[in-house]
């Protein structure tokens, strides 16, 4: 899902609009500085971090609407005082948007969108649709790749879609600190797809759908095939190995995003934040 086209789409009405920002914060803070909300009359669009923050903020923000005022600044105490327990202080500036407001709000999410880490999910049979399904409302860059088209027209989610009989040139061309998660319809082809992974040596993710077993016979495998020894210890197989011995897809896939994400969010992976402004629109 695009961000940005999401955010227009709220922006591009003539319904007034408030953007809230966080532009101070100190000490502890559901969010960070600089992270957006929206607020219309009836429609909010993002978070900046639930609570009571977020309930006087949108209150704040509806009192500069019904007023009639363009920019307001809030600071307040996470704690006692109005029921948080954060314990820190945020600063939050109201601005009533104008069209050039508007257009600003939606160039920082077009920028923000090109530094979303990518996640390529290489074989778009069940648990590979499972896994779009959940990582297009991630703040990642979804795109999965499969040579079999048939697959790929059940996907149904927001996400790219490539129909490519050479997976590992997409591999080749990734942005550094992408996520490659391979589970595709055959075993060779995975040995190659996550040896090319593996290969690049700046993956902030590489997992492999299988087995042990598999995870052992690709050690194997990589030994006697691959010129440069690979660092198989970066690599995640089987995948989604949280403890659960359920196999439905799904629940696959919610472990396998778990692990991703755990791994572009942690340093030094995260090289950039994932989305200061929240992939969400919600009506009151």
């Amino acid at each position: 899902m695009s961000i940005s086209r999401t955010l227009h789409d709220f922006l591009s009405t003539d319904t007034p609009v408030v953007a809230l920002q966080l532009t101070r914060v100190r000490g502890s803070s559901p969010r960070g500085e600089g992270t957006e909300m929206f607020v219309s009359a009836d429609a909010l669009y993002g978070t900046i971090g639930g609570g009571q923050l977020e309930h006087r903020a949108i209150a704040a923000a509806r009192d500069l609407l019904a007023s009639g005022d363009t920019a307001a600044t809030l600071d307040l105490p996470l704690g006692p005082e109005i029921g948080q327990c954060c314990g820190g202080r945020v600063e939050v500036t109201l601005i009533l948007l104008d069209a050039a407001g508007r257009q600003a709000a939606v160039d920082r999410a077009d920028a923000e969108q090109r530094l979303l880490p990518h996640v390529y999910i290489l074989g778009a049979g069940h648990v590979g649709r499972a896994l779009a399904d959940q990582f297009q409302h991630m703040p990642v860059q979804t795109i999965v790749i499969d040579p079999r088209q048939e697959e790929l027209v059940q996907l149904r989610a927001d996400v790219d879609c490539r129909l490519s009989a050479l997976p590992e040139h997409d591999i080749h061309i990734a942005p550094p600190g992408s996520a490659f998660i391979v589970l595709t319809h055959d075993h060779g082809l995975d040995f190659l797809l996550t040896s090319a992974a593996l290969a690049r040596g700046d993956a902030a993710y590489v997992g492999m759908i299988g087995s042990a077993t598999k995870r052992a016979s690709f050690l194997n495998w990589s030994t006697q095939n691959c010129a440069d020894r690979l660092s198989v210890a970066q690599l995640n197989c089987p995948i989604g190995a949280g403890g659960s011995r359920d196999k439905r897809p799904a629940v696959i896939a919610a472990l396998v995003v778990a692990e991703v994400i755990t791994a572009l969010t942690s340093e030094p992976a995260a090289t950039a934040p994932l989305g200061a402004t929240e992939p969400s629109l919600a009506a009151q």
